[in-house]
């Protein structure tokens, strides 16, 4: 869900009682939360690298605290606004996954990567919280292929918001939460917390070679947060048999984004293609004059930038067609690298 609101579903299952609404810490496997534990403790070196390239601070991050819970516990210790960013496993552990922050540790963030203060939570900010979730995610999906040898798992595309806590889009049963203390070299107290849905976190933790065995009827051995859907079977507690999945490699658009992003199918953008750059003092450009040659940046044969709004997106090659001079994409910009150029 684009907006990290609660789904209908999920509202209802709510008032029906479907969560678990005991307030208490809620239970689950504890082979799973220590498989998980184990995890992410060791994704925490590659995670503090990540965002110290993306902000260009030096950020350091603990290693996290991972427990059941439920959505009531949880809202307990989340404050009043939160920025939820919804990045649920498409393939390979299906199910929800999301991390959440406070207000003012988004900020904080999308500052950093813009290079500007003050900054407020509009829409370009939630892009830059989002492209940073997508770097952590695709950061654990290559740790967990390394580790698990599944080749399938993929993530859906992050989408960040910026929403009251009560309306923050969480599992409606026991769930795993993992608890990152960040410091962002700001001097404050900042925390992060990933969300794993009750299928995704006992799946993973079965395929890293820990967490309960399911029955045959779906149950988990180890506590009452067994899978509700979406996780691979495994019958009398043997091998884990499911079918292949790949990921999809085309990205998945629901209805509702497709008509949204019909309204700006017309807008125009400026696209520029550049040959190279160069830096010269006033005096050499007071200087020029017909047949001055100036050497740009550029080697002979090296592709072009292709910019959108100043903004770096493509490479391609210079072609003639028709007399007339273009461009042969022969690249698109990795994520990481666009952010490079944001700093």
């Amino acid at each position: 869900m684009s907006d990290g609101a609660l789904s209908q579903d999920e509202i209802d299952a709510l008032l029906s009682g479907g969560g678990d609404s005991g307030g208490g810490a809620a239970s689950g496997s504890e082979d799973d939360r220590n498989g998980l534990q184990t995890f992410l403790s060791s994704t925490v070196a590659n995670l503090s690298a990540n965002l110290s390239t993306m902000t260009g601070a030096q950020v350091s991050v603990k290693a996290p605290q991972v427990a059941w819970t439920n959505r009531d516990s949880m809202l307990q210790a989340l404050p009043d606004m939160v920025t939820i960013t919804k990045a649920d496993f498409s393939a390979g552990f299906p199910g929800e996954h999301s991390f959440l922050m406070a207000e003012d540790t988004a900020k904080s963030i999308a500052s950093l990567m813009n290079k500007e203060e003050n900054i407020e939570l509009d829409e370009m900010a939630m892009s830059v919280i989002g492209e940073t979730v997508s770097q952590i995610v695709g950061s654990q999906i290559t740790a967990l292929t390394d580790k698990t040898g599944n080749k399938s798992i993929a993530s859906s595309s992050p989408e960040a918001a910026n929403v009251p806590k009560a309306t923050a889009a969480l599992p409606g049963s026991n769930f795993i939460q993992a608890v990152y203390e960040l410091d962002l070299g700001d001097g404050a107290s900042h925390k992060l917390w990933e969300v794993f849905g009750p299928a995704v976190s006992s799946a993973m933790a079965r395929s890293l070679g820990g967490g309960a065995p399911q029955t045959a009827a779906g149950g988990m051995g180890g506590g009452s947060a067994g899978p509700a859907g979406g996780g691979m079977s495994n019958i009398g507690g043997a091998t884990n048999v499911s079918s292949i999945q790949f990921p999809n490699l085309m990205p998945q658009v629901t209805p509702q984004e497709q008509g949204n992003i019909g309204l700006i199918m017309d807008v125009y953008m400026e696209m520029t293609v550049e040959l190279g750059r160069t830096r010269k003092s006033i005096k050499d450009i007071l200087s020029m004059g017909e047949g001055t040659i100036i050497e740009l940046d550029k080697l002979a044969g090296e592709p072009v930038d292709i910019l959108v709004n100043h903004k770096l997106i493509a490479k391609g090659e210079v072609v003639v067609i028709d007399e007339n001079f273009g461009v042969r994409v022969t690249e698109i910009v990795s994520p990481i690298e666009r952010m490079s150029d944001l700093n």
